[in-house]
């Protein structure tokens, strides 16, 4: 398990690799004080989520520039995956924090509001070792139907529940998932979870196109069935197809999103390095390849001809430091 003291002379890597040193007083230097008075770290899965912190009733915002949501399908064999970013949490944060300090981030759990008991739990944006209590508040309840999930009313909620800070560039929202969505948002589910009065029901798509106008949004998509299929098709419908990114190895998962957010922030070499220290090449090229191959803004192709230095996206116009 990845500790708070950004210690990297255990990662078994062929590489060696050192954070940036952490500003006096910085999340990641008062993190790593706190996880030292703490002890070891330890996840251990409880019957149910501490519903005082992952209430989506509630409204949050954030003040940085640079907030983050980060939302799992935790229905079936994807319960898991809660627990599987609670290890790499430190270093999730270490990592993308020392590119931009003030990183902000709410974490979210999606199921199926049609059978599960806490269809859906989001947590306040924090930094540092809050993120800790945060994310262990979350359940992998691994119930939801065959499918579709409610991803649908997550975007609602942050459509309607969420309140970010004028921003530069849209942030990031990044889900984990594997399957597609409930089309329709019933009001009764609206109102049951989420405590908002609503007239009718709404469109899931046209709540996810809403996202989209706020938040640079990827479906990051577990290694399952076929490529292009239903599920592709309606997320494609939803946020653009060319931000659908299949993930090929699911051990590598937050690897992949480390390395989208690095490829956008000008620092994607870093993270190579960083990557490089954990696996092997073999690795480093399975995370690298298909980071390089998209603009990491909307999605577009980029040229295998492009070099390095400062590269201009012809469809979104975004300068990237490749």
């Amino acid at each position: 398990m990845y500790s708070w003291d950004e210690d990297t002379s255990k990662w078994y890597g062929t590489a060696r690799y050192a954070y940036a040193p952490a500003p006096a007083g910085s999340a990641r230097e008062v993190a790593a004080e706190r996880a030292k008075a703490a002890g070891p770290r330890t996840y251990q899965k409880s019957g149910g989520p501490n519903e005082k912190i992952i209430d989506p009733r509630k409204r949050i915002r954030s003040e940085s520039a640079n907030p983050l949501i980060i939302a799992i399908d935790v229905t079936g064999s994807m319960a898991s995956w809660p627990a599987e970013i609670f290890d790499r949490l430190p270093l999730l944060f270490n990592t993308l924090s020392q590119y931009r300090s003030d990183l902000e981030i709410c974490f979210a759990a999606i199921g199926d509001a049609a059978v599960d008991n806490w269809p859906l739990q989001v947590t306040s944006f924090a930094t540092g070792y809050d993120l800790e209590q945060q994310l262990k508040a979350l359940y992998g309840e691994g119930g939801g139907g065959d499918a579709p999930e409610s991803y649908g009313l997550f975007a609602h909620w942050v459509n309607t529940h969420v309140e970010i800070a004028q921003t530069q560039e849209p942030p990031f929202l990044i889900v984990f998932g594997d399957i597609n969505m409930h089309s329709i948002i019933p009001a009764g589910q609206i109102k049951h979870y989420l405590g908002d009065d609503v007239r009718r029901d709404v469109n899931a798509l046209e709540a996810w196109r809403q996202v989209t106008q706020t938040w640079n949004t990827w479906f990051l998509r577990r290694p399952t069935k076929t490529r292009g299929d239903k599920i592709d098709q309606q997320w494609g419908d939803a946020i653009g197809e060319q931000k659908i990114f299949h993930i090929e190895d699911e051990q590598r998962a937050v690897d992949y999103a480390m390395g989208l957010i690095a490829r956008s922030w000008g620092y994607f070499s870093d993270f190579q390095d960083n990557l490089r220290a954990r696996q092997d090449e073999s690795k480093v090229n399975q995370v690298s390849k298909p980071i390089e191959m998209i603009c990491p803004r909307c999605g577009g192709p980029i040229p295998v001809h492009a070099g390095g230095g400062m590269f201009k996206c012809g469809y979104c116009g975004t300068t990237l430091k490749l």
